[in-house]
């Protein structure tokens, strides 16, 4: 597979190979890369046999154990690309970080499927049951189908809370482009309020407003308003965290950035190899705790009482 003088063995340059693969590089680029430094003409097939090396630490991974008690889950998707039965199909790829009782976040898990559901979501969510996790306090999110009626099945105490931004982007796809500034300035004293009853009240002019205009926009405020609004239970350090799902929003950007390269992938491993490689990368880096921890520890142990505080070191 290699052509090179007199040289076969290509283990001192697999690391490198994986390295190229996780920042994103097509085959391509790696082939060129090998050939300018090392000299080593490297196959397509070569660089698939290096990179897949990794499936067994993928597995293994997938199924490590986890903390007992996680104070939020945000579980959030992308969406790619990836060649199925000789189709281009749409697939997205869910990711779940936890934030445990001692202010850290990880990456509990990826996963790749074509349809949101019920279903999907009860399996995922038993799959973490299954690694160790026996409470979640909050699980943040989008408006994912079926994750509501899966959440309360699994985790039954856990509260949710749907993610603003999220909440913002979809009512406002129906929003005409000149009343748009107008109308994300109207929902600002909604979810800016001091209490849900303001909020809730912020809404109602809101509506009054807007809902002879925008039906959908306005009925997605009222229609998913209890999970809305989850984060006026708390003080302002827990609402900063659970208010949106920025906390994975920063992660997937930095998947975006590497897996943009790629339009299509052959498969849903290629795909799994990818997102792995640059999560491990990027949890390398988290390395500190959530800022104020300590207060917000403090505040939960409040709020949840023995949830919390038979699990504290």
């Amino acid at each position: 597979i290699v052509v090179k003088k007199n040289q076969r063995d290509v283990s001192s340059i697999e690391d490198q190979v994986i390295s190229m693969y996780a920042k994103g590089m097509t085959v391509r680029d790696i082939q060129n890369h090998l050939q300018n430094i090392y000299g080593i003409e490297a196959s397509p097939a070569l660089i698939s046999d290096i990179t897949n090396k990794i499936y067994p630490l993928i597995k293994e991974w997938q199924n490590r154990p986890l903390q007992t008690v996680y104070a939020a889950v945000f579980i959030d998707a992308i969406h790619y690309k990836v060649r199925q039965n000789s189709q281009i199909v749409k697939k997205a790829a869910y990711m779940a970080i936890g934030i445990d009782l001692d202010g850290r976040k990880d990456v509990l898990g990826i996963w790749i499927g074509e349809n949101e559901s019920a279903k999907f979501w009860l399996n995922i969510l038993n799959e973490l049951k299954t690694r160790g996790v026996q409470d979640i306090l909050i699980i943040c999110t989008d408006n994912l189908s079926g994750i509501s009626d899966s959440i309360a099945a699994s985790f039954p105490k856990t509260d949710i809370q749907k993610c603003i931004v999220h909440q913002i982007r979809n009512s406002t796809k129906y929003v005409s482009y000149k009343d748009l500034k107008s109308f994300t300035a109207d929902l600002k004293p909604i979810y800016q309020a001091s209490s849900e009853d303001n909020a809730r009240y912020q809404l109602d002019n809101f509506a009054s407003k807007w809902e002879a205009k925008y039906p959908v926009s306005v009925k997605a405020w009222q229609k998913n308003w209890d999970e809305l609004v989850t984060f006026f239970k708390y003080p302002s350090e827990i609402r900063r965290i659970i208010y949106t799902t920025n906390v994975i929003e920063s992660y997937n950007r930095q998947l975006r950035k590497v897996t943009k390269a790629k339009s299509v992938f052959p498969d849903d491993d290629s795909l799994m190899k990818m997102l792995y490689l640059v999560t491990m990368d990027v949890t390398e880096k988290w390395t500190m705790r959530i800022p104020n921890w300590g207060i917000i520890l403090a505040q939960l142990s409040l709020q949840f009482e023995e949830r919390v505080t038979n699990y504290i070191n």
